[in-house]
């Protein structure tokens, strides 16, 4: 890792360059192997399908005819049409509801899935795009047709819709890596014209820990995010996952908060060990209070996933597995204060 802390004020002034965060290895990883599973289903298909296009390409009838029988043959296409050599359309989007007349005659050549494909490849899937039309995410996958001589006459295209592709691939487990992602660079520049105002959480932040501890070790929250600087909480709960709920500071200082959310045992899908749960916030105090410019302005904890999210004031946030995040005291954030 680098030893450089990622908080000092070195690090912390203005960069105007653009932060771009690289997709992480695991998730990149799925997205190929997705790739692959999708190209093995639908190339030899088009393969086979282009070969009888050849004798087709003077018949446009003939040719959309063979489309129509062929959308049986390509699992989940949304759309097949013809395109002469130099990807003129020389056919209607043949669809499952019928011809799609729009699109004969349509010049694809410069379409993004069509550059490069000759003397490279005779079958290319597309990167996914936002389809023109629906404006829904697609695939397009092209295959070159040639002649018994091996001689370029013309290009098979297939559109896929994201949402009616088969589920091949299984969950994407997101990456348990350390991430820093830099935030506004306008925020960045004015990091030190500011400084830390105590909110209302923070002149009780004993209560509020206490009751942050509380409800997600024995009232089934199994992610918990703590505004300091709004003075507010979101939580998610085991028993209704895909709602939050907003603790007001009023809330997170009236231990009768407890009473709304039943009694849970700590869930067996927990990752982090519930008494490192108050160990956590103690050091989200630290973060807090530790510098007047830089600070924390929120921190979230997920049980499940075992991971710690954090942003500052200078509009930076960081992603760290819960031991990591523990290991590592001030002097990893900071350097060496005073």
């Amino acid at each position: 890792m680098d030893e450089t802390p990622p908080l000092n004020r070195r690090n912390a002034v203005v960069s105007h360059k653009q932060n771009t965060q690289p997709t992480p290895p695991n998730l990149r990883t799925a997205i190929l192997k997705q790739r692959e599973m999708l190209t093995s289903l639908i190339s030899r298909a088009m393969r086979k399908l282009s070969r009888e296009c050849v004798a087709l390409m003077d018949d446009r009838a003939a040719l959309e005819q063979r489309l129509t029988k062929a959308l049986d043959e390509i699992p989940d296409c949304k759309h097949l049409y013809v395109m002469d050599a130099n990807g003129l359309q020389i056919v209607a989007n043949i669809t499952r509801q019928g011809p799609d007349l729009e699109h004969f005659g349509r010049n694809r050549s410069k379409r993004p899935y069509m550059q490069g494909i000759l003397g490279s490849t005779n079958f290319r899937l597309s990167e996914a795009y936002i389809s023109r039309n629906s404006k829904r995410p697609s695939l397009t996958a092209i295959r070159v047709i040639r002649d018994r001589k091996n001689a370029h006459v013309g290009f098979l295209g297939a559109d896929y819709d994201l949402r009616e592709l088969p589920a091949t691939q299984g969950l994407y487990e997101e990456s348990q890596t350390w991430r820093q992602i830099k935030g506004d660079p306008s925020i960045r520049s004015n990091l030190f014209q500011q400084h830390r105002v105590d909110s209302q959480v923070d002149a009780r932040l004993d209560d509020v820990m206490a009751l942050m501890t509380e409800l997600m070790t024995h009232h089934g929250v199994f992610h918990g995010k703590l505004h300091f600087s709004s003075s507010r909480a979101t939580i998610w709960l085991v028993d209704d996952p895909y709602c939050y709920r907003i603790l007001s500071f009023e809330d997170l200082t009236d231990p009768d908060t407890c009473l709304a959310y039943p009694h849970r045992a700590y869930t067996e899908r927990a990752v982090i060990p519930q008494a490192d749960i108050a160990r956590i916030l103690d050091m989200f105090r630290e973060l807090r209070f530790a510098d007047e410019n830089i600070y924390l302005r929120a921190g979230s904890i997920n049980i499940c996933n075992a991971m710690v999210a954090l942003n500052f004031s200078c509009d930076g946030s960081h992603y760290i597995r819960y031991d990591e995040f523990l290991k590592n005291g001030l002097e990893f954030w900071f350097g060496k204060l005073g």
